[in-house]
């Protein structure tokens, strides 16, 4: 660290180090993540994305260098070795008009994802693509037969309250069924006995009482809970969360 060695708490508890929550590796892994390293990703994210990605890796650092302030793991001007010597970064390149996003921490990728590169105005009327259909061309893109798992359950449960306009999902509806498919999955051992995207998807506009059209939040409501249930912070690519970034870009152009 560069305030020297970081002091710890009389139980000695270790720090929470970037391999704890990212999927990475190398010199990356092993360092405690510090407050100076969340703060200066919120900031790079701020000047890429306009504003911190809800769920994204700065929040994610901010609450584990918050955990380690606490602790005594790390001091609150702390930032890890791996950050002051090899910096951070995020960057975006354009993708058949969506935004795909890159995030690094010392050369290490700690989340991708996609944003749909819309303004924040309300699609016209009479060229609505609901959240139903959105669902579905999930089950039909080349994801469709990914078995979920839990970042897939979180993306659906997302999109199933938008759609309602309500704050929790209703017992047997859509979320929860792709909730029991990813919990069931877990217990399963070859993938083709595993409940997948397609299965649950296919019919999503018929399983919801209600839908709406799909606009730039619900995409990023949806992108955050998809990243925020994967160890890689990574999208899916033609996942759920894809599909409604794409619907919701190609409502405000169509």
């Amino acid at each position: 660290m560069s305030q020297g060695q970081p002091r710890r708490t009389q139980y000695d508890q270790e720090p929470i180090k970037y391999g704890d929550v990212f999927n990475v590796g190398g010199d990356v892994a092993s360092q405690p993540i510090a407050p100076v390293d969340a703060a200066n990703m919120q900031s790079a994210e701020s000047q890429v994305l306009g504003e911190p990605q809800r769920g994204g890796p700065a929040s994610v650092m901010q609450s584990a260098a918050n955990v380690n302030v606490r602790t005594g793991a790390v001091e609150r001007d702390d930032v890890s070795d791996v950050v002051r010597e090899q910096g951070i970064n995020v960057a975006e390149i354009d993708i058949g008009g969506t935004r795909v996003i890159t995030e690094k921490v010392g050369g290490e990728v700690v989340g991708q994802y996609v944003q749909p590169r819309v303004p924040a105005t309300y699609p016209m009327p009479g060229m609505d693509i609901t959240m139903g259909e959105a669902l579905e061309a999930t089950a039909y893109s080349a994801a469709g037969d990914k078995p979920i798992d839990q970042s897939d359950a979180a993306a659906i449960k997302a999109a199933e309250v938008r759609a309602l306009r309500s704050t929790q999902t209703p017992a047997g509806g859509i979320g929860a069924e792709a909730q029991s498919a990813a919990d069931r999955n877990t217990r399963v051992m070859l993938d083709e006995d595993k409940t997948t995207l397609s299965d649950v998807l296919a019919d999503a506009t018929a399983k919801l009482p209600r839908d709406k059209t799909v606009t730039r939040d619900d995409a990023e409501g949806v992108i955050g809970e998809e990243i925020r249930n994967k160890p890689n912070m990574r999208t899916t690519p033609g996942g759920v969360a894809a599909s409604v970034a794409a619907a919701a870009r190609l409502n405000q152009n169509p």
